[in-house]
């Protein structure tokens, strides 16, 4: 079979043949209809990310669209190495797989459960979103944050402000839900009265962070305190990502005079949580409730799509 195969760790894949995988117990063949090329899979390809390969050959591709022996179309994660999932067939564990709606195409249902997912989860699941609460998506342009302002509206908060350093996608987030947006390449003082102005007298309940680094500072920097006050609601931060900077600088005052919290994605959650949340993610796809853009690739074009720089849209690699 054909498959987008690593032999170097910092290389891109290739198209090569690949020995056919063959199930042990408990697993099933998966045969592939689409696989989203994901910043994760690119990571852990460079050797940078805790779950690279050890031993190469490897095939790419971490989760999947396909069909099981018997004719069921399923979402699928986790093959097992040296098999992944941007190749014409794979070999996954049974209970690694799950049932797609009817109405979801393979290359949406392939692009949205990775970010969709991570958004739910962070929205739902550790910044317990309420009802009526107002968000702040900082990083709101690139795929998962642009899911993250949908799955906000979708649980409910009253009002949606998205950052981020893109204008052009910018410029396209209300119509997916935001209420308000601010621009990231501001000077810091700007920066800050536009975070301020946005959060109002009442401050943002939720704030989910792909960014991290330089916006994170300046955000806290707008609501930290100058003066004595009652403590408001608390104030929620989940940091998901680092794309604009790996550290921050976290002045004492920040925690003393505002009722915030942060905390992180904390890892993988119990099954349960995280079945729940594949499933609703792929319900309101199907129900058009959740965008994504999606370009698809012919798997054969592996090696020019892996090294192309895709902003807001996810590239679905078709076998």
């Amino acid at each position: 079979m054909n498959a987008a195969v690593l032999h170097t760790l910092g290389k891109p894949p290739q198209l090569k043949p690949f020995p056919e995988p063959s199930p042990g117990d408990g697993e099933v063949i998966v045969h592939v209809r689409a696989a989203a090329l994901k910043p994760v899979d690119k990571q852990i390809a460079s050797g940078s990310h805790y779950a690279r390969p050890r031993e190469l050959p490897v095939v790419c591709g971490a989760d999947g669209v396909g069909h099981l022996d018997d004719g069921r179309r399923v979402f699928f994660g986790g093959p097992r190495p040296p098999y992944g999932a941007m190749a014409e067939r794979t070999v996954v564990r049974f209970a690694q797989c799950f049932p797609v709606p009817d109405d979801l195409d393979d290359a949406t249902a392939a692009a949205i459960p990775n970010p969709g997912v991570s958004a739910w989860l962070s929205l739902k699941h550790r910044a317990r979103l309420a009802p009526g609460e107002t968000v702040l998506i900082l990083g709101a342009t690139g795929v998962t944050g642009k899911l993250a302002v949908q799955i906000a509206k979708t649980l409910g908060a009253g009002r949606v402000v998205a950052a981020g350093r893109n204008e052009e996608a910018l410029n396209t987030l209300n119509e997916l839900g935001a209420d308000a947006t601010i621009r990231l390449d501001q000077t810091d003082q700007d920066l800050i009265e536009a975070f301020r102005r946005e959060a109002g007298e009442k401050g943002f309940d939720v704030i989910i962070d792909y960014l991290w680094g330089r916006p994170t500072e300046v955000l806290l920097a707008a609501i930290t305190r100058a003066e004595f006050a009652a403590a408001g609601s608390e104030m929620r931060l989940v940091e998901v990502g680092e794309s604009a900077g790996p550290t921050i600088t976290l002045p004492a005052a920040v925690l003393r005079s505002t009722a915030l919290t942060i905390v992180g994605t904390a890892g993988i959650p119990p099954k349960e949580v995280l079945t729940d949340a594949l499933q609703q993610v792929m319900n309101h796809a199907a129900r058009g409730k959740l965008r994504v853009d999606i370009e698809r690739v012919p798997l054969k074009d592996i090696e020019g799509a892996w090294e192309r720089d895709v902003r807001g849209r996810r590239l679905v690699v078709i076998p």
